[in-house]
């Protein structure tokens, strides 16, 4: 048993973490920042739940969280961040706000979540943090700028924690999804000027010929938390149908 923090987790990638952590006995403090997260805290599992609403853009956030999951649980073993902001706009409509905000939450926001879970983590015996990135870190597409650059940012964030927090025992690692299907995506197919064959498009450029589902982002988010991914530090690894091999 585990005691975990998800950090975004109200749809997609994140609920289906949550399941899956609460499925097999893991403890998870689920924070997010939309209250129809708290509908997770409802179902019934066999690991405990406790739901927190929260900007995770605070400044002071990250810290307030690890203190409320290390009080709740008494420990803390696995720290997953999932939040996002994704804003789609032509190159002259961005500004400075729409800039800083994505930056804040997909960049800021994971560093000061390791700073402060660090001390409690290096107590654990399977200390893990993972970031959830994108493929967009290594593709590109119009008017996602923000976006793909803070994605970009993650698996060096990553590299760069390994190399000081590996030897107090805490594995970094980070997961570069490809097209997840999830609300999270909407602004980007909203964007488009025909959705619906922008979605075909991309779908036939995928060697699977369909988009995945969360839980096969979530399988291996658990699998890196578990004690079979204790030697699996400082990567990034690629879900996404062989979207980027081809």
């Amino acid at each position: 048993m585990a005691n975990v923090i998800v950090a975004g987790g109200a749809t997609g990638i994140g609920r289906a973490s949550v399941r899956g952590f609460r499925a097999r006995g893991d403890n998870v403090l689920l924070v997010d920042h939309r209250p129809e997260a708290a509908d997770l805290a409802a179902e019934q599992a066999s690991g405990a739940i406790r739901f927190l609403q929260r900007d995770l853009a605070a400044p002071d956030a990250p810290r307030e969280i690890v203190s409320e999951a290390v009080e709740t649980f008494g420990s803390l073993d696995t720290v997953l961040v999932t939040a996002a902001l994704m804003l789609s706009a032509s190159l002259g409509e961005w500004t400075f706000d729409m800039w800083d905000r994505t930056v804040a939450l997909n960049l800021r926001m994971p560093f000061f979540f390791a700073q402060a879970a660090a001390p409690a983590l290096a107590k654990s015996d399977n200390a893990s943090i993972t970031f959830i990135s994108s493929t967009g870190a290594l593709r590109g597409h119009a008017g996602m700028s923000a976006y793909q650059a803070t994605k970009a940012g993650l698996p060096a964030l990553c590299r760069s924690l390994t190399a000081e927090l590996g030897p107090l025992g805490i594995r970094i690692n980070t997961l570069m999804p490809g097209w997840i299907d999830t609300p999270f995506n909407d602004p980007f197919w909203s964007f488009q000027a025909d959705p619906v064959e922008r979605r075909r498009l991309i779908e036939d450029q995928i060697p699977l010929r369909r988009q995945g589902n969360p839980e096969e982002v979530s399988s291996m988010v658990l699998f890196l938390a578990s004690p079979a991914g204790r030697y699996i530090a400082g990567t990034s690894i690629v879900i996404d149908g062989g979207y980027t091999a081809v």
